[in-house]
């Protein structure tokens, strides 16, 4: 259910950072929130209610790829610099690894994202690497493609439901391979086809204590 990767030393700062990483509908809201509750962690999400480019991404990727990826890359750096600097233990759902390296990535790789745009957000994102705290745990939500499409449909977002299932395929098998090099922490996989921190609060329980172990609390 559980499975720890990346070991290293138990952070020392005074407070801790986790951020939470996995495909769309993994259940990475969901986690931050019951986990931030039950640890007492401050929780930071992923803006999408109000995001002003999202449903017009999934009707024209290729137009609106490159402002949705700069409007999600602005915001994930300022909640760093929030987590930086507010002095408590923190959780934050996605990465912002992940929008480089998947979402970026994905979107030039197939021909939705000019070349001038990509090396254009490549080069923010190195500019911001220096300034970026590194996580002091990733929880990675790991699942196959089959329980990540049913939970898309159902949670009901009208604009994902209306994507073709090879979207979700390539992003899914773009994430097994960017785990497998992901090195700026400890990555504590979850296998969502066996947890349900909802419905079963033991795994939560369990969850919890195995972060806790980790990050020495």
């Amino acid at each position: 259910m559980f499975n720890l990767v990346n070991k290293c030393n138990k952070p020392l700062n005074r407070d801790l950072f986790i951020t939470v990483a996995g495909n769309v509908g993994a259940g990475k809201s969901t986690l931050t929130k019951l986990v931030g509750e039950k640890l007492g962690f401050e929780t930071h999400f992923e803006k999408v209610d109000g995001n002003p480019y999202l449903e017009d991404f999934y009707s024209d990727q290729e137009k609106w790829g490159f402002h949705l990826q700069l409007y999600f890359l602005a915001q994930r750096f300022k909640q760093q610099k929030e987590i930086d600097n507010n002095g408590l233990n923190n959780i934050q759902d996605r990465s912002i690894y992940e929008d480089v390296e998947i979402f970026a990535r994905n979107l030039f790789d197939n021909k939705k994202m000019s070349k001038r745009d990509y090396i254009t957000y490549r080069d923010l994102f190195n500019d911001m690497v220096p300034h970026l705290r590194r996580p002091d745990l990733m929880i990675y939500l790991d699942g196959s493609i089959d329980t990540i499409v049913h939970r898309i449909g159902l949670r009901g977002r009208e604009m994902e439901k209306a994507v073709d299932l090879d979207y979700w395929t390539n992003l899914h098998n773009r994430y097994e391979r960017w785990i497998c090099e992901y090195d700026q922490s400890p990555v504590l996989y979850v296998n969502i086809n066996e947890t349900d921190l909802i419905n079963n609060p033991k795994h939560l329980d369990m969850l919890c204590d195995k972060i806790k172990n980790i990050l020495g609390m």
